[in-house]
Formats: structure tokens, C-alpha cells, sequence
């Protein structure tokens, strides 16, 4: 019995190597992390926490399809059909669902429509540190901190523009 136990916590030849997988999941969490800071930093509905925990989800999920079609391949029984395409599809519904979450539609305006994007964004972070891609992760992360820093700052002075032109 505690040769199953332990056979519970052996990956099967099909997964990617611990270590490999563990690195993904590592540079999902620190990317999605630095998209969190920006929007804890000005105290947003969704910050650190909840923008590291959506990437880590949609990278693990994307590895444990990886793990799936590669058990496909190795003629495993127990894998009847595998298909990366719908993983990529429930993970950006469940995405979507969250993002959809964080906007607040009051009083004719909207709120969090950025947020919900910014969630939307680390679970595509997530996904392609997933697949390996984190070359690709990296400067999506560094694409998305310029939308969220620097265009602030050009909303900002658009905003003082039209200020200016209603007096």
C-alpha cells in the first residue's frame, strides 16, 4: 500500500520534468506579480494576489493539457481524447469570468474595465509561460506595464487637455 502512496507523487514518464515545470510556474507567478503591484500600487479591486493566482492557474492548467496529450501520444488508455484547443478556451472563459467580475456598472459609468483586463492578460501570461514560451511572456508582461504606467500618464494629461477646454 505505501509503494501506491508513494507511486501517487512519481510523475509519469509523459510530464514534462518537475523542475521545468516548476520554472514555468515560477515565471508565470513573478510576471502576473509585477502586473499586480501596478495595480495595488493604486488600489485596484484586483491586485497582487488575485493577478498571481490567475497566471499560476492558467499555467498550470496548460501544463497539466500538455501532460494530457503527451500521455495521448504515449498510447495511454486512460487518455480517451485530449485537445490543447478547449483547455485554451476553458481557461480564458474562467479568465473572462473573473475579469467580467471586476466591472461595476453604476450610475452611467463604468469601473474596472482596465482591471478586468489586466486579469485577462496574466491568464495569457500564465498560458504561454505555460507552454514554454516565456521569452513571449516576458515581453507581453513588459508591453502591459507600458499600457498600465505610461499610458496612465497620457490619459492623465488628456483628461487635464479637456479640463481645460470645458472652462
Amino acid at each position: 500500500m505505501w509503494d501506491a502512496i508513494v507511486a501517487q507523487f512519481v510523475p509519469p514518464e509523459t510530464d514534462l520534468p518537475l523542475a521545468v515545470s516548476g520554472l514555468r510556474l515560477l515565471v508565470a507567478g513573478l510576471l502576473a506579480g509585477l502586473v499586480g503591484i501596478e495595480r495595488e500600487i493604486h488600489a485596484k479591486p484586483a491586485g497582487l494576489r488575485t493577478h498571481i493566482l490567475v497566471a499560476l492557474a492558467a499555467c498550470l492548467f496548460t501544463l497539466v493539457a500538455f501532460d494530457a496529450v503527451a500521455a495521448a501520444g504515449a498510447g495511454n488508455a486512460e487518455v480517451i481524447r485530449s485537445d490543447p484547443i478547449r483547455v485554451i478556451q476553458a481557461v480564458t472563459a474562467g479568465m473572462a469570468f473573473l475579469a467580467a467580475g471586476a466591472i461595476i456598472h453604476s450610475g452611467g459609468s463604468v469601473h474596472g474595465l482596465t482591471t478586468g483586463a489586466s486579469l485577462w492578460m496574466v491568464g495569457g501570461i500564465g498560458m504561454s509561460s505555460g507552454t514554454g514560451r516565456l521569452s513571449l511572456a516576458v515581453l507581453v508582461t513588459a508591453m502591459t506595464l507600458v499600457v498600465l504606467l505610461l499610458l496612465r500618464m497620457v490619459d492623465a494629461w488628456m483628461e487635464r487637455r479637456r479640463n481645460r477646454n470645458r472652462q
